[in-house]
């Protein structure tokens, strides 16, 4: 039996993928690198902590999903330059924008539905729930959705340049800086990226066999920085060791996606900065894009490179 026919009797991931988990990989290659440099996941820095109220921070954090590829961090940075998370004595504008997000009232009605969870009935701008969760949605509608065009969002919630330029400013100062990847995960996202752009091949486990499948590469990455890991996309979801749910992530952790934690279809590698790279699919190549953790297909990460010791 040749070895691509054993790998294929095993059952190797990524050809089972999902269709709109396909669809949705493949939009995130089209954009490439205009997606938010924030991540939809960042932590929180030391500043965002000192600066925006327990409460609200929460809410942006919760209230980010509800477009997809938004991070939190853009939302509060609104938030900050708006009322500076509601802070403001008045919270009214000369211009008869109201609430924490700022919202003409027609502008919010439009935005306002479905009433998010712990909303008022009828929703309202004055609501700090019913704000923020319209405000993820305006900017969903402009181009924040999977990161296509984030200045073009910020602008469409005010028609100002210099307040994109500020709101990305902040947003930025908002998220905790990146860990920088050491030992066995450094060296395997190296591998990874010195793979960009290496075709897609089902069973494929590197260029001698003309490229790689999703848990090919993320096998042969780990091979690279000597660790070994099982090499099917469920099996490696199922050697673990598995993070925590809402854990933060770090570079050289794997994700997995799939219709359940059994049925595990594909994976990628964690880079940094909710950035991962991955092989996607027949016709694709070895890419980097967003992580894509807010998915409903995500099933949670592990990180193989503390089996090493290292990081």
């Amino acid at each position: 039996m040749s070895s691509m026919l054993a790998k294929a009797t095993a059952g190797v991931g990524c050809a089972a993928l999902a269709l709109p988990l396909l669809a949705a990989l493949a939009i995130a290659a089209a954009m490439g690198s205009t997606s938010f440099d924030s991540g939809e996941s960042a932590a929180p820095s030391t500043h965002a902590l000192n600066d925006i109220p327990p409460h609200m921070l929460a809410l942006y954090q919760r209230a980010a999903p509800e477009c997809p590829g938004l991070p939190w961090t853009t939302l509060a940075a609104i938030g900050k330059v708006e009322t500076n998370h509601a802070r403001h004595p008045t919270m009214r504008s000369t211009a008869g924008a109201v609430g924490p997000m700022q919202f003409l009232p027609a502008t919010f009605k439009a935005y306002s539905r479905p009433v998010p969870p712990d909303g008022e009935r009828p929703p309202t701008p004055w609501d700090p729930v019913d704000a923020v969760y319209a405000a993820a949605r305006l900017l969903c509608a402009h181009g924040a959705r999977n990161g296509k065009n984030p200045q073009a969002a910020i602008y469409a919630y005010n028609h100002s340049h210099a307040y994109v330029t500020q709101v990305l400013k902040i947003a930025n100062s908002y998220a905790a800086a990146a860990p920088t990847p050491t030992g066995s995960a450094a060296k395997a996202v190296a591998f990874a990226r010195s793979q960009l752009g290496t075709p897609y091949l089902w069973g494929g486990d590197g260029s001698f066999e003309g490229g790689f499948d999703c848990s090919g590469l993320t096998q042969a990455a780990y091979r690279a920085a000597g660790i070994s890991i099982p090499r099917v996309a469920q099996a490696q979801y199922d050697a673990g060791p598995r993070l925590p749910k809402g854990a933060r992530l770090a570079p050289g952790d794997l994700l997995f996606f799939g219709p359940s934690p059994t049925r595990i279809t594909h994976v990628s590698l964690y880079i940094a900065s909710g950035k991962t790279i991955d092989a996607p699919h027949s016709g694709a190549v070895v890419r980097q894009g967003p992580a894509h953790t807010n998915a409903p297909s995500f099933q949670g990460a592990t990180r193989p490179a503390a089996r090493g010791g290292q990081r």
